[in-house]
């Protein structure tokens, strides 16, 4: 999966061999685009069957990714309007949340590490990713 660099359009990969089931890979790619500024309040997410004919997936797995990105306060879906864009108050994160993302960080960086990369090329690659989000956050606030 990949995040869109600015100016580009946004782009959804999903990986059909992977443990992680695809609608997951779709809610969490999706959800990186929305954190990073690449959607706003009001823009319009493709059509269930057209994200579905995209990826190469069946229609309900899309659905099912945009259900749940609806339960999390992003998107408004109504019938025959689509998936739209809507303005998600910020949340403050419990401490079991921040457990939460520690532990999967952790997972990710020691998964990283199993696979070969150097300590110092996974932490230049989370302090990259924090850069681009906050660079993206200030282009959206100004």
């Amino acid at each position: 999966m990949t995040i869109p660099e600015q100016n580009s359009p946004p782009v959804l990969r999903v990986d059909l061999r992977a443990a992680t089931p695809v609608y997951r890979q779709i809610v969490d790619g999706l959800r990186a685009m929305l954190v990073g500024g690449a959607f706003q309040p009001g823009d319009k997410l493709p059509t269930v069957r057209q994200m579905a004919v995209d990826l190469g997936v069946h229609h309900n797995t899309v659905a099912e990714a945009y259900r749940l990105l609806e339960e999390e306060g992003w998107l408004d879906l109504r019938r025959r309007h689509g998936a739209t864009v809507i303005l998600r108050p910020p949340q403050s994160a419990s401490p079991r949340h921040q457990d939460d993302y520690t532990r999967a960080l952790r997972e990710a960086t020691a998964r990283a590490l199993a696979d070969g990369l150097d300590l110092e090329l996974v932490a230049g690659i989370l302090n990259q990713l924090a850069e681009s989000i906050k660079q993206q956050k200030k282009g959206t606030c100004s």
